[in-house]
This record gives C-alpha cells, sequence and structure tokens, in this order.
C-alpha cells in the first residue's frame, strides 16, 4: 500500500485495490445470477437432466427468487464497498464528505461493473454454457 503523506493525503489506488473492487462487482454478479447458474452445473456434472434443469431454471427465473438473489446481491457489494472504504481510512461520515469526490466514483465505478458484469455473465457466458449443455433457452 501506498503512504499518505501532508502533500498527498489521497494517494492513487494501487492495482490490488483495482483488483479488489472488480472482484468486489464480479461476485455481486454471480450472486445475482444464481438463479440460472445452479441449472448449467447440475447439467454439466451429469447430476440433474436438462429437463429437470431446465425447470428448475424457470422456477427461479420467474419467481420471487430472482428480485431475493437481486436484493442479497446489492447487500454484498454494498458491505463489500464499506469494508474496503473502512479499510482505506473512510470510517466516519465526516471523512466520506471530506472524501466525497473519491467514493462516489469507485462507488459508480463498481455499481456499473457490477450490472454489467452481470448482463455479460447471465445473458452471455450462462447462456452459450447452457446451450451447450442441452438448456432449452
Amino acid at each position: 500500500m501506498s503512504e499518505t503523506t501532508a502533500a498527498n493525503p489521497n494517494p492513487a489506488p494501487q492495482k490490488d485495490d483495482w483488483r479488489k473492487l472488480v472482484g468486489l462487482a464480479f461476485s455481486g454478479a454471480v450472486v445475482a445470477s444464481l438463479c440460472c447458474l445452479p441449472s448449467v452445473v447440475l447439467v454439466l456434472f451429469g447430476l440433474a437432466s436438462v429437463t429437470s434443469a431446465a425447470a428448475l431454471s424457470e422456477k427461479l427465473y420467474h419467481g420471487p427468487a430472482r428480485f431475493f438473489l437481486y436484493g442479497i446481491s446489492s447487500v454484498f457489494v454494498v458491505a463489500g464497498l464499506v469494508v474496503y472504504f473502512r479499510s482505506r481510512g473512510i470510517c466516519t461520515i465526516d471523512e466520506a464528505r471530506r472524501q466525497r469526490t473519491r467514493v462516489t466514483n469507485i462507488t459508480l465505478l463498481v455499481a456499473i461493473i457490477a450490472v454489467v458484469g452481470y448482463l455479460v455473465w447471465n445473458y452471455v457466458i450462462l447462456e452459450l454454457a447452457g446451450r451447450g449443455v442441452g438448456l432449452p433457452w
């Protein structure tokens, strides 16, 4: 980690910081896509038939579980951001106000990466993997 000095109280984020933020965003995307991921995994490992996996996916995707997973994913991302900012010395509301631009930019970046990651993961990667194992979507 870089040291803060009197001349530069807000050092630029290090490479590991960005990896943590991207990992945080993609973990939220994976949690949000748990309505479709189990079906692909079950068929891939031979633990379920294509028909039962498709029925499970249909039930999870069109039922209340989908919105529950979105909520859990949002809670995980927000909790991850709180831990991230607290580990960087932004522990109070006053400190967050002083570093408002940094907090806003990082939060928006993580939110955008999470949404785009969810769309790519769920509607491109899982869609192709599902078709590859024979799921009818």
